[in-house]
């Protein structure tokens, strides 16, 4: 891994492959085998590792019984030899189709050859010969082979359906052939190879079209990818197949872990390559975290242990190969508006179920939450006043309280009134400054007396004076104190221990990120849940910096302090916090990721409410800096807030930080194996 260019994609774990399909000529080997090595040529420039043609490529699908004509198998096998010769100087794992005479029968064959060596051929499994297909009239199945090894282009290789190939040279590429029919069956071939450890999936397909298959098919690849946890390589016969009585459209896709990464154009008359970056790192995680993939291993493991796995050294490229894939700059938010206003939707359901489900089973009808005027207090109101929406409860019963301390500014105090206002809650406020000076005094403060000592103890003793009021509030009222702190900070352990904001009786964004926070609330004003007054306060909150505002300021305006210029832009930590809890991936890895992402802002494609002067682009020592700052507090000093969590729904796939769900660690751990592999392993 170290040897190649940090830039390359084939330093972290991703593999370039591509989908060919090729024009042919029904029966005419000799054409049909040009067209193959132009296309693996092309490939090959491309730095891709593995290309996949169509089913009986060489030959054509269509020759029906002139498969069985003497004169073509001698084409055939010019046209393997040619493919073979050709392969010596193309830097691509080709794997072409081709029928393949052998003990006395015809097998329809996927043949995959490197650098002149033949390293396998798979027979087909399950021969369809129902409606339109005949062709166990030609053709033997997989079941039928007596042998092991059969003679290609002078060559004895593998052969066989039980046939593994693994990279020795890239970690977690394994690639299994099926070919067509094999992927439709109930139980595929390629499953029980993607639980021997088949992480590349490959598919040689010919697949007349009629009308309705194409859906069918691309819904049957990218669920193959999803159930199996792997990539899943389709290539179907196109242009120059026989029209005698059917059509062929020339489908390619490529399709990774239920996504869809590439899809060809059908009904093409022009050869098209199709090239996607596979993320072998990310199907790595899946498997690894996913146990019941591994319960289904050793369900089957007698007939696992029978695959055969061959070696291959792939041909990668040793310069930089950039990444092509698109890395969200938000993982957490859709850039696409129509996705990211239903995913908005469905958290804000997933919360108001959650505390709607707590109210009930406390038998309390209220909930006391504290108002900042910042974006976590804004969002728990919203989804505060929504519950008793939802359970026929007045608003007012939310008791809301601004609590001003030392350095509240105007603006958040007044936007937390008129968001208490528009919203039709109680609203009350509590000037903590009195308590804060009391409790200050006692501690023998300097600040007591005005010294403007504003250390931790400072900030902390206003944290710790609102929520103490919160909770002899909730006793008071027969109330649940409801919790404002998002995942973003408990992440970085932004928030004060105890009696401070880490605590609540239930919270409602604790699986939140502040990225999301922020299109949640931009998402109550496009959809006007609040009327006018409430869309106004909502876009003058979105506009606020966001600060603890804890320390007084000349101007008390505008908040003092800015949390980003401490912990590092939410945007940024937000995207580290992702790829590290979601996958677990080594800090290299994130900082290459964050790099695509966030180093061109002109590149990829921005949620469309962030305005063009705040789309922000970060190069790799910024990345690297603020990396190793959510390293330091993730892993090291921050564990014991989470551990100590109260109850809040999880919303998203990215994952929870609750003690009871996703993220069980220890309190006392050390960062310096993450710190020092991102040190080591990303330039300065």
């Amino acid at each position: 891994m170290g040897q190649r260019p940090f830039e390359s994609l084939y330093r972290h774990g991703f593999a370039r492959v591509a989908v060919a399909v090729p024009g042919v000529r029904v029966a005419d080997p000799a054409y049909n085998v040009e067209q193959t090595v132009t296309l693996a040529r092309q490939a090959a420039a491309d730095g891709v590792l593995l290309t996949v043609f169509p089913e009986l490529g060489l030959s054509s699908y269509t020759a029906d019984d002139l498969f069985h004509q003497d004169a073509l198998d001698d084409a055939v096998q010019d046209a393997l030899a040619q493919v073979v010769a050709a392969s010596v100087d193309i830097d691509t794992v080709l794997v072409v189709g081709a029928p393949v005479r052998a003990q006395g029968r015809l097998f329809n064959c996927a043949i995959a050859v490197c650098r002149g060596a033949v390293l396998g051929a798979v027979p087909k499994s399950y021969l369809p010969n129902y409606r339109e297909f005949y062709e166990k009239r030609q053709f033997a199945a997989a079941r039928e082979n007596l042998d092991t090894h059969l003679t290609i282009a002078g060559q004895s290789v593998p052969f066989g359906a039980d046939l593994l190939f693994t990279a020795t040279n890239l970690d977690g590429f394994v690639f299994h052939l099926e070919i067509c029919e094999d992927g439709w069956v109930p139980v595929p071939p390629s499953g029980y190879a993607a639980l021997a450890g088949a992480t590349v999936l490959v598919n040689l397909s010919a697949s007349n079209i009629v009308i309705g298959k194409a859906d069918y098919r691309r819904a049957l690849c990218t669920s193959h990818s999803a159930r199996f946890l792997a990539a899943y390589l389709y290539s179907a016969a196109g242009h120059g197949e026989s029209t005698t009585d059917l059509a062929w459209d020339g489908q390619a896709l490529v399709c990774e872990n239920g996504d869809l990464l590439a899809e060809g154009v059908r009904f093409s008359d022009h050869p098209q390559l199709i090239t996607a970056d596979l993320d072998l790192r990310r199907l790595a995680a899946d498997r690894l975290r996913t146990t019941s993939f591994a319960d289904n291993v050793h369900d089957h493991r007698e007939q696992l242990a029978r695959l055969r796995r061959i070696d291959v050294e792939l041909p990668i490229p040793e310069g930089v190969v950039e990444l092509r894939r698109e890395i969200e700059r938000f993982p957490y938010v859709p850039a696409d508006p129509t996705v990211r206003n239903e995913r908005c939707a469905e958290v804000h359901h997933i919360q108001v179920e959650g505390l709607s489900t707590r109210l009930r089973a406390t038998g309390m009808q209220r909930v006391v939450i504290g108002v900042s005027g910042g974006l976590d207090s804004t969002q728990a109101l919203i989804v505060a006043a929504k519950t008793m929406d939802r359970l026929g409860l007045p608003r007012a019963n939310v008791l809301a309280y601004t609590m001003p301390g030392f350095a509240t500014s105007t603006r958040t105090r007044t936007d937390a009134h008129r968001l208490m206002a528009a919203l039709g809650v109680t609203a009350a406020e509590i000037d903590i400054r009195p308590s804060a000076t009391q409790m200050l005094r006692d501690l023998g403060h300097p600040a007591a007396d005005g010294v403007p000592q504003y250390d931790v103890t400072y900030e902390n003793v206003q944290a710790g004076e609102r929520t103490s009021h919160l909770f002899r509030l909730a006793n008071q009222h027969g109330a649940l104190v409801l919790g404002t702190g998002d995942l973003s900070e408990l992440a970085l352990g932004w928030c004060t221990f105890g009696v401070g904001d880490h605590m609540a009786h239930y919270s409602v964004n604790a699986s939140v990120p502040k990225t999301l926070i922020k299109y949640l609330i931009a998402w109550s004003v496009e959809t006007e849940q609040f009327g006018k007054a409430g869309s106004e306060v909502l876009a003058s909150i979105l506009h606020t910096e966001i600060s603890p505002e804890l320390v007084p300021a000349t101007d008390s305006a505008a908040p003092s302090q800015s949390s980003e210029a401490t912990v590092g832009p939410y945007e940024l930590q937000d995207f580290h916090l992702y790829y590290l809890l979601r996958f677990g991936y080594r800090p290299s890895r994130i900082a290459y990721l964050a790099r695509h992402a966030w180093s061109d802002a002109s590149r990829g494609p921005w949620p469309d409410l962030i305005p063009a002067d705040q789309r922000n682009a970060y190069d790799l020592p910024t990345i690297k800096r603020w990396l190793a700052e959510f390293l330091r507090r993730f892993v090291q000093t921050s564990q014991f807030k989470r551990s100590t969590l109260p109850n809040a729904p999880k919303v998203g796939s990215g994952g929870s930080l609750s003690p009871r769900g996703d993220w069980r660690a220890p309190s006392d751990a050390s960062a310096a194996a993450w710190l020092d592999e991102l040190s080591r392993n990303v330039p300065d």
